[in-house]
């Protein structure tokens, strides 16, 4: 027997979940349909067990240099069981968490693949959702007023260099890695391939990085890619940018891999025990019955409207099968703002500059709003405040002396464009600014709230002083 909802969600991943939730405050009668586990992506094969491994990383990595702290600790090793239990074990208390929240909002949660029907006798309009269950048991048939598609995305490849969980892995196969190899080829220096090269690097592997741009992380401030790729290097990892990977040229044999790059006209070979392909993310249209719509999917991403309707006003898309910034926060706000929409609340459409991005390596990086290049091109006469953690005495505290906070700012109107860190908690510190930039506040106004003493946050409100060369400690 078909069931009626005002709003049925296909993917119960961050972005699902939290318009699931939303949806469920506001009094609308809401199902979730997912085919694997709620929590999707970020949970169980992304943010949360990569950020859990880093932890241990980062873990091992002080132990081993603990007497610089006076803390001798003599044979420090590894049990990478435990790193990997404990990982579940982080994993597997968020995932009963969701499903309590679930439960809490009386959302039905469907488990199996959910498919967009075209015009049928259940509805005139395409939108009724069938439901293939993973039990086996006869298809749901689910009658919504409204639907959101949360499908998410999934790691990309390269032709040539297929993923086959032994020699070539994606992001989502490293994450269950047994044991660590002994060396690592990551082809792809943007965001995840520098957060597994840190990863790997403090866990003693030997990682060697071919990136295709000319720096690491491009799409950061030039400043930040600058000192990310100095601390790297000094991590020991090989860092090989401009270079053009020859798929056709990888070969496996006797638990190694080898493969071909091209830079400046000259081939080099590059050998490892495994290679991880981190070439970003493909957004997940395929099997869900958008060829039943209207929908317009564009560039393999759906198109929608700053509401998140696509060309069918019932149906909804959020999250990284829509492209843009394809990062779990920005998915539950898309979410909950496409919720809000439907349940007739006039929200505010998202400002995308008011967005923080956040890059878990050793040490972190955080950014919002323009990069220096970004706010020229644009045509702002910038000014500018950089100030070192080497001056911040938490730093030194903490044995963390690497990075900096650079502020960037109109020099006409003093408005702040963008907030750049790299240092130890930049994923922390970064909030103070994304609620500077909500709140339209300049650096002067950052400059002179008062930061306590020692704490990181001191180089924040220095950077903003510095912006109009008023830094007390430089």
């Amino acid at each position: 027997m078909a069931k009626e909802y005002d709003l049925v969600i296909l993917g119960g991943g961050t972005g699902g979940y939290v318009a699931a939730i939303r949806a469920s405050q506001l009094g609308l009668k809401t199902a979730v349909v997912e085919k694997a586990k709620l929590g999707g992506t970020c949970l169980h094969n992304g943010c949360i067990p990569s950020k859990a491994l880093l932890r241990s990383a980062e873990v091992y990595s002080t132990t081993k240099k603990s007497d610089v702290f006076g803390v001798l600790a003599s044979n420090v090793s590894l049990d990478f069981n435990k790193v990997q239990e404990r990982k579940a074990s982080i994993v597997n208390q968020l995932h009963s968490g969701v499903q309590y929240l679930m439960k809490k909002g009386k959302i039905d949660i469907y488990e199996g693949n959910g498919r967009i029907l075209g015009p049928s006798i259940f509805s005139p309009i395409p939108g009724t959702i069938s439901v293939e269950m993973n039990n086996g048991e006869e298809n749901e048939m689910l009658i919504p007023k409204n639907v959101i598609l949360a499908t998410g995305s999934r790691p990309n490849t390269l032709p040539g260099l297929e993923v086959d969980g032994n020699y070539v892995l994606s992001s989502e196969e490293a994450l269950k890695l047994e044991q660590l190899p002994k060396s690592i080829i990551i082809v792809g220096g943007g965001v995840i391939g520098v957060e597994w090269a840190s990863m790997l690097a403090d866990f003693d592997v030997e990682v060697t990085i071919l990136e295709y741009s000319k720096t690491l992380v491009p799409t950061e401030d030039k400043d930040i890619s600058t000192e990310l790729q100095r601390v790297l290097k000094k991590k020991g990892i090989k860092i090989v940018t401009s270079a053009k990977v020859l798929p056709e040229t990888l070969e496996k044999q006797q638990g190694t891999i080898s493969i071909q790059a091209e830079k400046n006209g000259e081939v080099v070979s590059y050998q490892a025990d495994k290679l991880l392909v981190s070439v970003g993310r493909i957004a997940n249209v395929e099997g869900i019955g958008i060829e039943n719509t209207e929908i317009v999917v564009k560039n393999n991403s759906i198109e929608t409207n700053r509401y998140y309707q696509t060309k069918e006003s019932h149906i909804y898309a959020i999250g990284d099968c829509i492209g843009g910034l394809q990062l779990a926060h920005v998915a539950s706000h898309e979410g909950m703002i496409a919720v809000e929409h439907i349940a007739g609340k006039n929200p505010e459409p998202l400002d995308y500059t008011t967005v923080s991005k956040c890059i878990y390596t050793s040490p972190e990086i955080a950014s919002i709003g323009l990069t220096e290049t970004e706010a020229i091109e644009k045509g702002y006469k910038i000014k500018k405040g950089k100030f070192s953690f080497k001056a911040i005495g938490k730093a030194l505290i903490y044995g963390e002396q690497d990075g900096f906070v650079k502020i960037i700012s109109d020099e006409e109107t003093d408005d702040l464009l963008g907030v750049h860190i790299i240092g130890a908690h930049a994923t922390d510190l970064i909030a103070e600014a994304a609620l500077a930039k909500v709140l339209d506040a300049t650096a002067w106004e950052i400059g002179n709230t008062i930061h306590p003493h020692p704490t990181l946050a001191e180089a924040i409100g220095e950077a903003a002083l510095a912006v109009d060369g008023n830094a007390i400690h430089s």
